[in-house]
């Protein structure tokens, strides 16, 4: 079944079609957003906005995290405080945090002196859910690709805020080994989870679309798989990926 890229494609997505090709799975490159008659394809591999123009079209599902996830999770496992809250109501804020889009790039992520900082009532709808945190620094970051319930495979990608790529080493896995046994349920059984290290113990950073997201060193056969079942054809999703179908793109 036909993998559907972007106009523009990043080393990722480069990687994806290459993986894809090895298997001999056929893909294409769209020109623009609009989906040309005839096209029959069942995945994707893009950001958000290409999803919610395509996806619909051409009955595919992309699976996400839901908005509330991070601050619906333990503090054992994000190691701050974490809030979901409407950016109405984040303007309230006197303190700098932490604030970003759960699942896009809305709002940029990065640290607010104060509420009064946020993109105001004229730019973005009072109501947009918004991710508000206390301000951590992440000493090192990884990314977790994660099938089923199990890390498939990953990579660094930061440390201290600055790119920084590297081999995903056992004691990431292992934590997001624990995340998962006691939190699996909570996500699509195809996502991604980023993970780092904060004043000496292992957090959750977030949750991102597998669809949308950048490899890093992770393997792209492994990443593909992933990929691959985080934007399938809605007639095949499975019963419990149906409550994590991202909204936007109107397939509910």
């Amino acid at each position: 079944m036909t993998l559907v890229l972007p106009p523009r494609l990043t080393a990722s997505a480069e990687s994806v079609r290459a993986a894809a090709g090895r298997r001999g799975l056929p893909t294409v490159q769209l020109p623009d957003f609009t989906v040309p008659p005839g096209l029959r394809a069942g995945h994707l591999h893009a950001g958000p906005g290409f999803a919610d123009a395509v996806a619909p079209a051409l009955g595919i599902a992309p699976l996400e995290a839901p908005e509330g996830w991070l601050a619906r999770l333990p503090r054992e496992f994000t190691r701050r405080e974490v809030r979901a809250t409407p950016v109405g109501e984040a303007y309230a804020l006197r303190r700098p945090a932490f604030v970003k889009s759960p699942n896009d790039k809305g709002i940029r992520a990065m640290v607010y002196a104060d509420g009064s900082r946020l993109p105001g009532p004229d730019a973005v709808d009072p109501a947009t859910t918004v991710l508000v945190s206390d301000v951590v620094e992440f000493t090192a970051e990884y990314r977790l690709f994660v099938l089923d319930g199990a890390v498939r495979g990953g990579s660094r990608y930061g440390e201290r805020g600055r790119l920084a790529l590297g081999p995903l080493p056992s004691d990431a896995a292992r934590f997001g080994a624990d995340l998962l046994a006691a939190h699996a349920d909570t996500l699509p059984s195809a996502v991604v989870v980023d993970v780092g290290t904060v004043d000496g113990g292992w957090a959750v950073v977030e949750a991102n679309a597998a669809w949308a997201s950048g490899l890093y060193t992770t393997d792209p056969d492994t990443a593909l798989d992933v990929v691959l079942r985080a934007a399938g054809p809605h007639a095949a999703l499975a019963a419990r990926d149906r409550p994590f179908v991202r909204r936007a793109a109107g397939m509910e």
